[in-house]
């Protein structure tokens, strides 16, 4: 049960939860895995089954009515995109991408890097942001990271920032909250890097709908984020948020369908399109952009603010539960990592159990019997190595002396026999949504202690 100091929404958003994803109930599952997808309420799939049985879409890269229709869903969901994170379009301008990842690689592979103009990374970084350094280090490019402290936030960043060596400028990197931890990382950053001439990717997949608003009060050049993490619908659908003299930096390394102006065979040369036209992959998924604006409409309805008070209170809920779980004998049931408390932290919590004398119990045998019992969580590093390595104490030379010995036939189960058995090479992540009530954590804090009553009967 949630605690009393949480506030008094239990009513509303258990009326969400029958109204919008009744759906959950029906079919007996607890969805915690926000981090990884949102989920659609009931409404947006009417909405968008209306829409398409209503319109007639065409490639907007025509001139007929269809694709003036798609062009005017296109703009539509710009607007709202805009709207939702309080910019302008008199600074950004909006591509459309197939996801995050997509996003942040239009950046990486346009970003002009060289000797003097260098890639930061914070330690905590989604893989799709760690794999920016492999186009830094084609161009000569220095690469910096920025380490994490024992808490998994950054350890002076600011100061590291300022320490570094002049050039001609870099390009920072870093998630405006991270998928591991939840840790929301300080956007001040953003000041700090442009005072020594960097610009600034800031991946902002891992934002609750709340936190979209902040992106306002400091000016990065390039945000990337997805959709259906924020609403569950479109997938297959993300943006480039790039302020317009950021973007004109960039040099795009092909192009393609709709994006130039012009092309010509015979004299082997190209203009591409001013502005986001240009870097857009071909044809944008028109059909799923023409989603976006009900998600949107679904969030202001609801209200992000609310909606992050809500998570909050449910995140605080769960925490002090974890922190409360111990064996018979005293020992804790379960390792945290990142923050204990809610101080600059989301409602994505990692952990995992932990034995009476103190050792790891394989993630993946949790998420199976999860799974089992219907509960939605996940298991693993989550795609962060980074935030891994730092949570789970791992030091450079054991884990290459493992990867070494694994690499011809590399598993997880043979990199974690070979870490030994007292170091978790892997996590388990309960991740909140607005769709999240407190039946579902009483699930999971179920599922936590089940496995306490497994060894008190053997």
């Amino acid at each position: 049960m949630l605690s009393t100091a949480a506030p008094l929404d239990t009513a509303f958003f258990e009326d969400l939860r029958a109204r919008e994803f009744a759906r959950l109930d029906r079919r007996g599952i607890a969805y915690l895995d926000f981090a990884a997808s949102g989920l659609h309420a009931e409404s947006q799939a009417l909405a968008y089954a209306h829409l398409l049985a209503d319109g007639v879409f065409g490639n907007p890269h025509s001139e007929h009515q269809p694709s003036r229709d798609s062009m005017a869903a296109i703009d539509a969901a710009r607007a709202a995109l805009l709207a939702a994170t309080g910019l302008s379009a008199d600074d950004y301008a909006v591509c459309f991408t197939a996801n995050t990842s997509a996003a942040i690689k239009l950046v990486a592979e346009a970003w002009p890097f060289g000797p003097r103009r260098g890639l930061v990374l914070s330690q905590d970084n989604h893989n799709s942001v760690n794999g920016i350094r492999e186009y830094a280090r084609a161009a000569g490019a220095p690469v910096t990271v920025l380490p994490l402290g024992a808490d998994l936030r950054l350890d002076s960043a600011e100061a590291r920032l300022a320490a570094l060596p002049d050039g001609d400028g870099g390009l920072l990197a870093f998630p405006a909250q991270s998928n591991f931890s939840g840790v929301k990382h300080p956007l001040r950053l953003i000041a700090a890097a442009k005072a020594k001439g960097h610009d600034v990717l800031v991946d902002a997949a891992g934002l609750s709908p709340g936190g979209c608003a902040a992106l306002a009060a400091w000016p990065a050049d390039f945000i990337a984020l997805s959709f259906y993490k924020l609403f569950g619908l479109p997938t297959g659908v993300g943006a480039l948020i790039a302020r317009h003299d950021a973007l004109a930096r960039l040099r795009r390394p092909w192009f393609a369908g709709g994006t130039v102006d012009f092309v010509s065979v015979e004299l082997d040369r190209h203009q591409l399109q001013a502005g986001a036209e240009g870097f857009h992959d071909g044809t944008p998924n028109f059909l799923g952009i023409a989603a976006v604006p009900s998600g949107f409409a679904l969030l202001r309805a609801l209200d992000p603010h609310r909606i992050g008070r809500r998570l909050n209170a449910l995140a605080e809920d769960l925490l002090a539960r974890l922190r409360g779980l111990v064996h018979a004998g005293g020992a804790p049931m379960v390792q945290l990592y990142g923050p204990a408390d809610l101080d600059a932290r989301g409602a994505t919590i990692t952990f995992n159990l932990l034995t009476p004398a103190g050792m790891p119990v394989p993630f993946a045998a949790v998420e199976r019997r999860a799974a089992d019992g219907g509960m939605a969580i996940r298991g693993g590093c989550f795609c962060n190595p980074g935030a891994s390595e730092a949570a789970f104490g791992f030091r450079g030379t054991e884990v290459a002396r493992c990867l070494a010995a694994t690499k011809d036939d590399f598993s997880v189960a043979r990199f974690a026999r070979c870490m030994g058995p007292d170091r978790p090479v892997g996590a388990l992540r309960i991740s909140l949504g607005y769709p999240t009530i407190a039946a579902d954590l009483d699930r999971a804090i179920d599922l936590i202690q089940s496995f306490a009553a497994d060894r008190a009967a053997a």
